[in-house]
């Protein structure tokens, strides 16, 4: 099977995807601070990988995945440290970049697959001004929470992904054990679920940096993380997502 990997594939071959009208898959993630005892690129590995495991998933040329936007908006993580930041013009013209790219090569639909929470509002608002700029039929959604019915299940004590928790810690495991520091693991919990409906979904909204709300760095309980966990997690998110590009074209 070839690959589904936009970076690992010729020219040529991206032409006769384009042709035969295969659907780009656009993973946006973040480099950010993950606590401390995940690396920082947390969202760009996770991300890229769940794409990836998807496409190969789908009918062979069925899609293809565009390298991923590892940076996005993280203002909120600058105080803890390791963290890289764009503010909204700048990440909107970054994007509008990519896809005009996309839409250059001949290519007419685009997925766009969101990997950090901090990026779901800022996506959702330029959607119409991309839709207005261009001509390519474009929908956006974040992985995780598309596969939280299934994701939900698997947990022990968490309703879904929160930060550097049970879920990213458990999916890193499995990914990417190397960059999950085992010794500091005791440390990695914050926030619990109880204590952060309020704080992340406020009736009345206002900017509060994560070094303010969990010291840690940790919205969740990363201490129940297990690698069999992750990789359930991974095939959960990875088979939502694939369910998702075989479905219907048209979902509104």
């Amino acid at each position: 099977m070839a690959s589904v990997m936009w970076k690992e594939r010729t020219a040529p071959e991206l032409n006769a995807l384009a042709k035969a009208g295969a659907l780009v898959i656009l993973p946006v993630a973040s480099m950010e601070q993950h606590g401390p005892h995940l690396a920082v690129g947390v969202d760009t590995y996770l991300c890229e990988a769940v794409c990836r495991l998807a496409a190969e998933r789908v009918a062979e040329g069925a899609c293809i995945v565009a390298p991923t936007l590892w940076v996005g908006m993280a203002e909120h993580h600058m105080a803890l440290g390791g963290t890289f930041t764009l503010d909204i013009p700048t990440y909107r013209a970054v994007l509008i970049c990519l896809l005009k790219s996309i839409e250059r090569h001949g290519f007419k639909r685009v997925l766009i697959v969101n990997g950090h929470g901090g990026n779901i509002a800022a996506l959702g608002a330029f959607l119409p001004d991309f839709a207005r700029e261009t001509t390519l039929s474009l929908r956006a959604l974040t992985y995780f929470e598309l596969a939280k019915p299934a994701i939900a299940p698997l947990l022990e004590k968490q309703g879904g992904t929160m930060h550097a928790c049970e879920v990213e810690t458990s999916m890193m495991m499995a990914l990417r054990p190397d960059e999950v520091r085992a010794d500091r693991l005791l440390e990695a919990f914050g926030m619990l679920e109880a204590e952060s409906g309020a704080l992340m979904r406020p009736v009345v909204a206002r900017y509060r940096p994560f070094a303010e709300m969990t010291p840690s760095g940790v919205i969740g309980d990363a201490r129940v993380a297990t690698r069999g966990k992750g990789e359930k997690l991974v095939a959960a998110c990875a088979e939502a997502l694939a369910g998702w590009i075989s479905g219907p074209e048209d979902r509104s």
